[in-house]
């Protein structure tokens, strides 16, 4: 009985080098791509942490700061309590997250008449960032002095917003500020800085 006999294919030394090259291209794309997951994972991490503990961005809902600030809009807060009036920052008010301007500091006097103009400590304020002033929903004894270690918020859409003027808001105490909004990024066409008028 004849033996059956098996052919072999011997691969040639240029597919051998090929095989090679394959092997090796296939080793270094896995390496790449593993290294390229573990940066976007590090990157990603860092962002939600300088996100969560530094530079907060939120979404602005209502029309309580319009013009300034509008419906939709997305912005960027940098974590800071000690603010300067003029500057707009976010404050908790139980379990929300309120962006108002601040008026008035410490111990400094406001004042608002019929028509709505604010005066603190006697000196009626520049607010070029309203549309028109208004005395709003006002409850609070005038004029008041802010407490210490609190600030004096308002809206700058003084018709509608509920703010400070009001007794169930009042002064906010440094423990509910949030942070200084600086920053809007979107709508892209009014990126920029969120305008402060510094007193």
């Amino acid at each position: 009985m004849k033996k059956k006999e098996h052919s072999v294919n011997i691969p040639t030394i240029e597919e051998v080098e090929n095989e090679q090259k394959r092997l090796r291209h296939r080793a270094v794309y896995q390496r790449t791509l593993r290294g390229t997951i573990a940066v976007l994972l590090v990157v990603a991490a860092i962002s939600v942490l300088v996100a969560t503990l530094w530079m907060p961005v939120l979404q602005i809902y209502g029309s309580s700061m319009s013009p300034t600030l509008e419906p939709g809009q997305i912005v960027v807060s940098v974590k800071n309590r000690q603010l300067k009036t003029g500057e707009v920052a976010a404050f908790w008010q139980g379990n929300k997250l309120l962006i108002k301007r601040v008026i008035a500091g410490p111990g400094q006097w406001v004042d608002i008449d019929a028509n709505g103009v604010v005066t603190v400590d006697g000196e009626t304020l520049d607010e070029p960032y309203l549309n028109e002033v208004s005395p709003g929903n006002c409850d609070i004894e005038l004029p008041h002095q802010v407490a210490e270690s609190h600030w004096f918020f308002m809206g700058d859409n003084r018709e509608t917003s509920v703010d400070s003027r009001t007794a169930s808001i009042g002064d906010i105490s440094e423990d509910q500020i949030e942070g200084q909004i600086v920053f809007r990024i979107w709508p892209l066409k009014e990126a920029g800085r969120i305008n402060a008028v510094n007193r």
